[in-house]
């Protein structure tokens, strides 16, 4: 049997971070990824024959990465900032941020909500989020800290308004437009099925996209998803790290002994520690007992390539700005509700909330040379589309659910989404639908949940303290999604679980 100083289960990005922290220092490495690739959710594909366009798949957007991890492995990666944070249509008008004319973000909050009270409890609420951030996100490279800690360093009013207290309260009594409270609500809804009236689920949901980086900036990857993760690959190759593709885990012993199959047989090895870049369900059933967690994701993932652009209800504004930016649907607060209520009732929402960018807008390299100027691509990420809905029938629950997000963004524009496809060779629509079933069967994720379980407070409130991913088990680590402060393409509990082992 073969030993090495670490294994780690799953290539995806936090494991390739691991790879190339610990085989930087020089330990022995070796992962073993199931699939025939590496780089997990944070991939490009090519999903529409002869249409030479590399779209981010599945993860679209970095926020989480920190610059630290960036510098420390010398990633040869660009992530390009977007000028527009978001654009939100109301009837014939609209909410316009723009992150370099705050006269011009100011005239929009007013033509929407009618005055100015609005405009200045965003700036009040953001310039809170924006201090939490630059405080916080430095903690998510160190072990843990204990919540009392966390309260010091954020202040009292972060902490009531942020931790202590539903997120919707807070957005509640601080915002009156029912537009604007849905805009800073769907931060605490992405991959998340929670109420954020009364669930502190959508608060950790909400920390996590406004701390990223201590900016909270969601910044555009030149090249693609796939452009990350390769750049970590090459930096764990050159370091050592032996990485095998086509090598699925079948086993893992408290010893250290990992077993997997790949077209040659079963083998196993053995690993000093092994570093879990997988699901916690998956490495209970990996260990042989049952899951602790049944983990259910809540998303619609459509990816789309248009041939233009569609066209706004509001003519003030270019529809290169309204689509670079966030182009948030139907998510006002009300909207939010009542599409988290028919979705608890087994029902697709009639009216789904969704939120659409154009990721070509900001990095024309991902089309290929024959289409630049010529098409666009354009990513939705859909609300409350949680698993259980997808269960029974998934095809034709797949297709309601296509369907009616087709009609939600319909009901926002000046023209049907459909007309603007651009169509393969062949003359199908260049349209890809991933529901949490399809996740499921494809990424190897329990209920298709992109955070691999729900995501945890970024402190120590189980008072275990230490890295925060450690497990029952001495020699077997945490190091993805599922450790705390995991989640995101973040690459932070790759970078963990490496300092648990070379700074315990």
């Amino acid at each position: 049997m073969r030993s090495y100083d670490v294994i780690v289960a799953g290539g995806g990005h936090n494991g390739l971070v691991a790879a190339a922290y610990l085989a930087g220092a020089g330990r022995r490495v070796l992962v073993l990824e199931r699939l025939d690739h590496v780089g997990g959710l944070a991939i490009s594909a090519q999903p529409f024959p002869g249409v030479d366009v590399r779209l981010s798949r599945y993860s679209y957007l970095v926020s989480l990465l920190p610059s630290r991890v960036a510098r420390d492995l010398g990633l040869d990666l660009e992530l390009r900032r977007r000028r527009y944070a978001s654009y939100t249509p109301k009837g014939d008008t609209g909410l316009l941020v723009d992150n370099e004319d705050a006269a011009r973000t100011a005239a929009s909050f007013a033509a929407v909500t009618g005055g100015a009270a609005d405009h200045k409890a965003w700036q009040d609420f953001y310039g809170m989020t924006a201090r939490v951030a630059r405080t916080l996100a430095p903690t998510l490279l160190e072990p843990l800290r204990t919540p009392a800690e966390i309260e010091r360093l954020v202040g009292a009013e972060a902490w009531r308004e942020l931790f202590q207290r539903p997120i919707g309260q807070t957005v509640d009594e601080r915002f009156g437009d029912d537009t604007v409270r849905g805009v800073v609500l769907t931060d605490a809804l992405i991959g998340t099925y929670a109420d954020p009236a009364t669930d502190l689920l959508a608060n950790r949901c909400f920390l996590y996209h406004v701390i990223g980086d201590g900016t909270g900036e969601w910044n555009v990857p030149v090249g693609g998803m796939g452009a990350v993760s390769g750049a970590l690959e090459a930096v764990a190759r050159r370091a050592g790290a032996e990485i095998r593709t086509g090598a699925e885990i079948i086993g893992i012993s408290p010893s250290g002994e990992v077993a997997f199959v790949d077209a040659d047989g079963e083998h196993a090895v053995n690993g000093g520690h092994v570093l879990v870049n997988l699901p916690p369900a998956v490495l209970d059933r990996l260990l042989g007992r049952a899951p602790s967690t049944v983990p259910e994701g809540a998303q619609l993932k459509v990816n789309m390539v248009l041939s233009r652009l569609p066209k706004l209800k509001d003519s003030s504004v270019d529809a290169m700005a309204a689509f670079s930016g966030t182009f948030h649907i139907n998510e006002g607060r009300e909207q939010l509700a009542t599409a988290f209520a028919q979705a608890a009732r087994g029902e697709i929402p009639e009216l789904p909330p969704a939120e659409v960018y154009c990721h070509s807008l900001t990095d024309s390299s991902i089309l290929g040379p024959g289409l630049r100027g010529r098409a666009e691509t354009m990513t939705l990420f859909g609300l409350h589309m949680p698993a259980r809905l997808f269960r029974e029938n998934p095809d034709k629950a797949r297709d309601d659910a296509l369907h009616a997000t087709f009609a939600s963004i319909n009901s926002v524009l000046a023209e049907p989404i459909e007309d603007c496809l651009l169509q393969t060779p062949d003359g199908a629509p260049c349209v890809e639908v991933k529901s949490p079933v399809d996740l499921e069967r494809e990424a190897g994720l329990p209920g298709g949940h992109i955070f691999h379980t729900d995501l945890s407070w970024p402190y120590a409130d189980d008072g275990r303290g230490g890295w925060g991913v450690e497990t029952e088990h001495e020699r077997i680590l945490l190091c993805g999604a599922g450790a705390r402060r995991g989640g995101g393409v973040s690459g932070i509990g790759g970078h963990n679980a490496a300092m648990a082992l070379l700074r315990p």
